[in-house]
Protein backbone atom coordinates (compact mmCIF):
# COMPACT_ATOMS: atom_id res chain seq x y z
CA UNK A 1 0.00 0.00 0.00
CA UNK A 2 1.37 3.52 -0.62
CA UNK A 3 2.21 5.94 1.99
CA UNK A 4 -0.30 8.58 3.15
CA UNK A 5 0.99 12.01 2.87
CA UNK A 6 -1.09 15.53 4.84
CA UNK A 7 0.13 18.70 4.55
CA UNK A 8 0.16 21.47 7.65
CA UNK A 9 0.73 24.48 8.02
CA UNK A 10 0.58 27.62 10.53
CA UNK A 11 -1.12 30.52 9.32
CA UNK A 12 0.48 33.43 8.23
CA UNK A 13 1.47 36.57 10.55
CA UNK A 14 -1.02 37.56 12.44
CA UNK A 15 -1.62 41.57 13.44
CA UNK A 16 -0.73 40.87 16.95
CA UNK A 17 2.27 38.37 15.43
CA UNK A 18 3.50 41.38 14.53
CA UNK A 19 3.11 43.48 17.59
CA UNK A 20 4.17 40.58 19.46
CA UNK A 21 1.25 39.99 21.86
CA UNK A 22 -0.30 37.22 23.03
CA UNK A 23 -2.96 35.93 21.15
CA UNK A 24 -4.91 32.63 21.69
CA UNK A 25 -8.40 33.01 21.31
CA UNK A 26 -8.53 36.56 20.26
CA UNK A 27 -9.32 37.02 16.95
CA UNK A 28 -6.41 39.17 14.58
CA UNK A 29 -6.62 38.97 11.40
CA UNK A 30 -3.29 38.41 9.07
CA UNK A 31 -0.62 41.21 8.54
CA UNK A 32 0.30 42.48 5.47
CA UNK A 33 3.46 40.37 5.75
CA UNK A 34 1.39 37.22 7.23
CA UNK A 35 -1.07 37.45 3.81
CA UNK A 36 1.83 37.51 1.27
CA UNK A 37 2.95 34.43 3.65
CA UNK A 38 -0.32 32.58 2.85
CA UNK A 39 0.58 33.49 -0.61
CA UNK A 40 3.36 32.23 -0.68
CA UNK A 41 2.30 28.72 1.12
CA UNK A 42 0.35 28.32 -1.64
CA UNK A 43 3.08 28.78 -4.36
CA UNK A 44 5.09 26.41 -2.68
CA UNK A 45 2.44 24.27 -2.80
CA UNK A 46 1.70 24.84 -6.47
CA UNK A 47 5.02 24.57 -6.96
CA UNK A 48 5.37 20.92 -5.71
CA UNK A 49 2.05 19.84 -7.23
CA UNK A 50 -0.08 19.43 -4.29
CA UNK A 51 -3.58 18.77 -4.68
CA UNK A 52 -6.09 18.18 -2.09
CA UNK A 53 -9.85 16.62 -1.00
CA UNK A 54 -10.57 18.28 2.15
CA UNK A 55 -8.85 20.98 4.31
CA UNK A 56 -9.36 21.73 7.84
CA UNK A 57 -9.00 25.01 9.83
CA UNK A 58 -10.02 26.54 13.30
CA UNK A 59 -12.81 29.21 13.98
CA UNK A 60 -10.18 32.28 13.74
CA UNK A 61 -9.44 34.50 10.92
CA UNK A 62 -6.39 34.09 10.69
CA UNK A 63 -5.62 30.23 10.04
CA UNK A 64 -9.31 30.79 7.77
CA UNK A 65 -7.77 33.31 5.66
CA UNK A 66 -4.56 31.59 5.75
CA UNK A 67 -6.62 28.42 4.10
CA UNK A 68 -8.81 30.87 1.42
CA UNK A 69 -5.19 32.38 0.07
CA UNK A 70 -3.60 28.85 -0.40
CA UNK A 71 -6.61 27.28 -1.57
CA UNK A 72 -6.81 30.35 -4.20
CA UNK A 73 -3.33 29.59 -5.28
CA UNK A 74 -3.78 26.18 -5.89
CA UNK A 75 -7.02 26.62 -7.53
CA UNK A 76 -9.02 24.67 -5.58
CA UNK A 77 -10.94 27.04 -3.94
CA UNK A 78 -14.28 24.06 -4.04
CA UNK A 79 -12.94 21.33 -1.78
CA UNK A 80 -14.91 20.87 1.85
CA UNK A 81 -13.69 22.79 4.49
CA UNK A 82 -14.31 21.78 7.84
CA UNK A 83 -13.89 24.35 10.90
CA UNK A 84 -13.46 23.59 14.33
CA UNK A 85 -12.77 25.64 17.74
CA UNK A 86 -10.69 22.38 18.65
CA UNK A 87 -7.95 23.55 16.41
CA UNK A 88 -7.84 26.71 17.51
CA UNK A 89 -4.76 28.21 18.92
CA UNK A 90 -4.13 27.72 22.89
CA UNK A 91 -5.80 29.55 24.79
CA UNK A 92 -3.21 32.34 26.84
CA UNK A 93 -5.76 33.46 29.87
CA UNK A 94 -4.90 36.38 31.21
CA UNK A 95 -1.86 37.31 28.92
CA UNK A 96 -4.06 37.61 26.09
CA UNK A 97 -3.67 41.05 24.75
CA UNK A 98 -0.12 41.25 26.54
CA UNK A 99 3.38 42.33 24.81
CA UNK A 100 5.24 39.15 25.05
CA UNK A 101 8.78 41.54 25.53
CA UNK A 102 7.03 43.65 27.83
CA UNK A 103 5.55 40.87 29.91
CA UNK A 104 9.21 39.00 30.09
CA UNK A 105 10.94 42.20 31.39
CA UNK A 106 7.62 42.51 33.97
CA UNK A 107 7.63 38.65 35.46
CA UNK A 108 11.13 37.36 33.92
CA UNK A 109 12.37 35.96 30.21
CA UNK A 110 12.01 32.16 32.88
CA UNK A 111 8.43 32.99 33.94
CA UNK A 112 7.51 33.58 30.24
CA UNK A 113 8.77 30.65 28.55
CA UNK A 114 7.41 28.98 31.21
CA UNK A 115 4.11 30.35 30.36
CA UNK A 116 4.63 29.94 26.71
CA UNK A 117 7.05 26.80 26.52
CA UNK A 118 5.76 24.08 29.52
CA UNK A 119 3.85 21.38 28.61
CA UNK A 120 1.58 21.16 31.56
CA UNK A 121 1.97 24.75 33.10
CA UNK A 122 -0.54 27.13 32.16
CA UNK A 123 -0.91 31.15 31.88
CA UNK A 124 -2.87 32.88 34.54
CA UNK A 125 -6.44 32.43 34.13
CA UNK A 126 -8.85 35.07 31.72
CA UNK A 127 -11.28 36.70 34.60
CA UNK A 128 -14.59 37.93 33.78
CA UNK A 129 -12.94 41.77 34.09
CA UNK A 130 -10.18 40.85 31.02
CA UNK A 131 -10.61 43.27 28.48
CA UNK A 132 -11.10 40.67 25.84
CA UNK A 133 -13.40 38.13 28.18
CA UNK A 134 -16.85 38.94 26.61
CA UNK A 135 -15.44 39.18 23.25
CA UNK A 136 -14.31 35.68 23.34
CA UNK A 137 -16.61 33.72 25.48
CA UNK A 138 -19.71 35.49 24.00
CA UNK A 139 -18.11 35.06 20.30
CA UNK A 140 -21.33 33.14 18.12
CA UNK A 141 -18.94 30.97 16.39
CA UNK A 142 -18.56 28.62 19.33
CA UNK A 143 -21.87 27.72 19.89
CA UNK A 144 -21.92 24.78 18.56
CA UNK A 145 -18.45 24.36 21.53
CA UNK A 146 -16.79 24.24 23.50
CA UNK A 147 -19.58 23.86 26.19
CA UNK A 148 -20.32 27.04 28.21
CA UNK A 149 -19.16 25.18 31.85
CA UNK A 150 -16.13 23.60 29.74
CA UNK A 151 -15.27 27.24 28.00
CA UNK A 152 -11.45 27.52 28.61
CA UNK A 153 -9.58 30.28 30.87
CA UNK A 154 -6.66 29.01 29.93
CA UNK A 155 -4.77 26.66 28.35
CA UNK A 156 -1.27 24.62 28.77
CA UNK A 157 0.16 22.88 25.92
CA UNK A 158 -1.30 19.38 27.85
CA UNK A 159 -4.77 21.11 27.95
CA UNK A 160 -4.65 22.28 24.35
CA UNK A 161 -3.57 18.60 22.94
CA UNK A 162 -6.20 17.25 25.24
CA UNK A 163 -9.01 18.98 22.53
CA UNK A 164 -7.06 18.75 19.34
CA UNK A 165 -6.08 15.15 19.49
CA UNK A 166 -9.81 13.42 19.58
CA UNK A 167 -10.36 15.67 16.35
CA UNK A 168 -7.60 14.61 15.07
CA UNK A 169 -8.51 11.11 15.79
CA UNK A 170 -12.01 10.85 15.44
CA UNK A 171 -12.45 12.98 12.19
CA UNK A 172 -9.30 13.39 10.08
CA UNK A 173 -7.49 10.22 10.72
CA UNK A 174 -10.61 8.11 9.23
CA UNK A 175 -10.34 10.34 5.84
CA UNK A 176 -6.33 9.99 6.00
CA UNK A 177 -6.77 6.16 5.87
CA UNK A 178 -10.27 6.30 2.95
CA UNK A 179 -6.90 8.12 1.20
CA UNK A 180 -8.12 11.52 1.13
CA UNK A 181 -5.26 14.20 0.58
CA UNK A 182 -5.57 16.85 3.71
CA UNK A 183 -4.28 19.90 4.20
CA UNK A 184 -5.05 21.20 7.56
CA UNK A 185 -3.97 25.32 8.19
CA UNK A 186 -3.93 25.88 12.28
CA UNK A 187 -1.52 27.53 14.59
CA UNK A 188 1.60 27.10 16.50
CA UNK A 189 0.01 25.14 19.45
CA UNK A 190 -2.52 23.25 17.81
CA UNK A 191 -0.26 22.11 15.62
CA UNK A 192 2.44 21.08 17.82
CA UNK A 193 -0.07 19.14 19.33
CA UNK A 194 0.08 17.07 16.27
CA UNK A 195 3.36 16.83 15.43
CA UNK A 196 3.87 15.31 19.01
CA UNK A 197 1.81 12.95 18.42
CA UNK A 198 2.70 11.82 15.16
CA UNK A 199 6.64 11.42 16.22
CA UNK A 200 6.00 10.31 19.76
CA UNK A 201 8.06 13.38 21.16
CA UNK A 202 8.42 13.62 24.58
CA UNK A 203 6.70 16.29 26.83
CA UNK A 204 10.39 18.08 26.83
CA UNK A 205 10.87 17.72 23.28
CA UNK A 206 7.96 19.73 22.26
CA UNK A 207 8.85 22.53 24.21
CA UNK A 208 11.54 23.23 21.82
CA UNK A 209 9.62 23.11 18.72
CA UNK A 210 9.19 26.89 17.39
CA UNK A 211 6.48 25.98 14.23
CA UNK A 212 7.45 29.17 11.57
CA UNK A 213 4.05 30.82 10.15
CA UNK A 214 3.06 30.31 6.90
CA UNK A 215 5.50 27.71 5.61
CA UNK A 216 3.82 24.62 4.57
CA UNK A 217 5.38 21.01 6.33
CA UNK A 218 4.59 17.41 4.95
CA UNK A 219 4.66 14.19 6.91
CA UNK A 220 4.92 11.15 4.76
CA UNK A 221 3.20 8.58 7.03
CA UNK A 222 2.57 4.25 7.07
CA UNK A 223 -0.75 2.09 6.99
CA UNK A 224 -0.54 3.00 10.78
CA UNK A 225 0.03 6.63 10.45
CA UNK A 226 3.87 6.63 11.63
CA UNK A 227 6.39 8.15 9.55
CA UNK A 228 8.37 6.91 6.84
CA UNK A 229 12.11 7.45 7.01
CA UNK A 230 12.87 10.53 6.41
CA UNK A 231 8.95 11.28 6.46
CA UNK A 232 9.00 13.68 9.29
CA UNK A 233 8.15 17.06 9.45
CA UNK A 234 9.93 18.20 6.10
CA UNK A 235 9.25 22.12 5.54
CA UNK A 236 8.86 23.39 2.10
CA UNK A 237 11.00 26.02 2.11
CA UNK A 238 14.48 27.19 2.02
CA UNK A 239 16.41 25.47 5.17
CA UNK A 240 17.78 28.91 6.06
CA UNK A 241 14.38 30.33 6.02
CA UNK A 242 12.70 27.88 7.47
CA UNK A 243 15.77 28.27 10.54
CA UNK A 244 15.74 31.75 10.62
CA UNK A 245 11.65 32.30 10.57
CA UNK A 246 12.00 29.62 13.59
CA UNK A 247 14.13 31.23 15.63
CA UNK A 248 12.08 34.33 15.14
CA UNK A 249 9.25 32.29 16.74
CA UNK A 250 11.70 31.42 19.82
CA UNK A 251 12.37 34.98 20.15
CA UNK A 252 9.18 36.52 21.04
CA UNK A 253 8.96 36.11 24.74
CA UNK A 254 12.51 37.64 25.57
CA UNK A 255 12.69 40.90 27.08
CA UNK A 256 14.07 43.42 24.60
Amino acid sequence: MSNYKIVMVRHGESQWNQKNLFCGWYDADLSDKGKQEAINAGKALKDAGYKFDLAYTSVLSRAQNTLQSILEQIGQTEIPVTKTWRLNERHYGGLTGLNKAETAAKYGEEQVAIWRRSFDIPPPAMESDHPFYEQIVKDPRYTDGPPPDAFPKFESLKLTIQRTLPFWNDVIVPQVKSGKSILIAAHGNSLRGIVKHLDKMSDEQIMTLNLPTGIPFVYTLDKNLNPVPNGSLQFLGDPETVKKAMAEVAAQGKAK
